[in-house]
């Protein structure tokens, strides 16, 4: 009798297992992914191939949850669980914001070869019609500021051409703070005022809740360089994709024969913002064996948290990763 008790209770069990990693919630579960080696997606022309070392991108992995998943998630020490409206609009499926993230990478990569041919002396001229606002999550700070259809020209006096911009000058402030915004609505000019509030993923890193895209807008490239990353998503590769572009353009090995891995935005000036995900990031990282991470300022308390075996390494902008670099060369 016992065991018949046994018997179905172990059947109820791996059914009520079954049926909880099919039951999709409204979730997300961040994990860590992959270490890619960056000169196997980038190639510039008449490239310097005596570099020694390598350049990662590192990635996350977010997946929308199950019952099953979701309590692994929860319990694992590398693993974070997410709202889903913390990380799309109501109003936007998946496929949508995955179409978002794909568009803000071509971006990305347009933006770290502008940044990365100007820095090596080539002049790239940039036309571009602004900033346009697709969407807010829910409870945006901006919600009530800005409507769907403006275009953001400035922000706190800094004229946007590009999408991956914008939260680079709204992050340059406390939490709570005021962020100057330019828009056009209806043909007409304004300036809103808005407060920022906490991003979802980083409680530190104020945020305006905004989906953007950049509208119509050109580079003049001097030089063909060909990138291809796939299906990876998102902003943050910038500085590691300035970093391995400068590396095959210069005669310099800028790796230094080192295993460097990164992650964070960049801007036309150069700067690194904050990205979410860094745990994860570093430790896929050093699952890649590299010796070295650079992060964004905003993000090495989070960064050193979870660092093992690799040392990281703060950076604010373009300038202080080249320093870093160069020092290491001469090591």
């Amino acid at each position: 009798m016992r065991s018949k008790w046994l018997l179905r209770t172990a059947i109820i069990v791996v059914i009520f297992a079954v049926l909880s990693f099919f039951i999709r919630i409204d979730y997300f579960v961040l994990s860590p992914s992959r270490a890619v080696e960056l000169r196997d997606l980038i190639t510039v022309e008449n490239a310097d191939e005596g570099d020694r070392g390598v350049f990662y991108l590192v990635t996350v992995t977010q997946q929308r949850a199950s019952l099953l998943t979701a309590l692994y998630g929860y319990f694992h020490p590398h693993m974070e669980i997410n709202p889903m409206d913390s990380v799309i609009p109501s109003d936007m499926d998946e496929s949508e914001y995955r179409q978002l993230l794909s568009e803000i990478m071509i971006e990305s990569q347009h933006l770290a070869q502008v940044v990365a041919l100007r820095r090596a002396g080539y002049e790239v001229e940039i036309i571009s019609d602004g900033v346009e606002i697709v969407d807010f999550l829910e409870n945006a700070p901006a919600g009530g500021f800005l409507e769907i259809g403006d275009t953001i020209t400035a922000v706190d006096g800094n004229p946007v051409f590009l999408a991956t911009e914008v939260p680079l000058l709204v992050q340059d402030r406390m939490v709570g703070a005021t962020v100057a915004v330019s828009i056009i609505r209806d043909d007409e000019e304004m300036l809103q005022f808005i407060p920022t509030g906490p991003s979802p993923e980083d409680e530190q890193m104020p945020f305006l809740g905004i989906f953007i895209r950049t509208l119509s807008w050109e580079p003049v490239m001097p030089i063909e360089i060909s990138m291809n990353t796939g299906r990876i998503g998102g902003p943050s590769a910038g500085l590691m994709f300035v970093l391995e572009i400068l590396n095959q353009i210069l005669e310099e090995d800028l790796s230094a024969g080192r295993a460097i891995a990164g992650t964070g935005t960049i801007d036309m000036n150069e700067k690194v913002g904050r990205i979410g995900g860094t745990a994860q990031k570093v430790i896929a990282a050093e699952r890649a064996g590299a010796e070295y991470f650079l992060v964004p300022q905003g993000n090495y308390e989070a960064a050193l948290e979870v660092a093992r075996n690799i040392e990281i390494v703060p950076v604010e902008n373009l300038e202080e990763a080249l320093v870093f670099l160069l020092a290491l060369d001469q090591s």
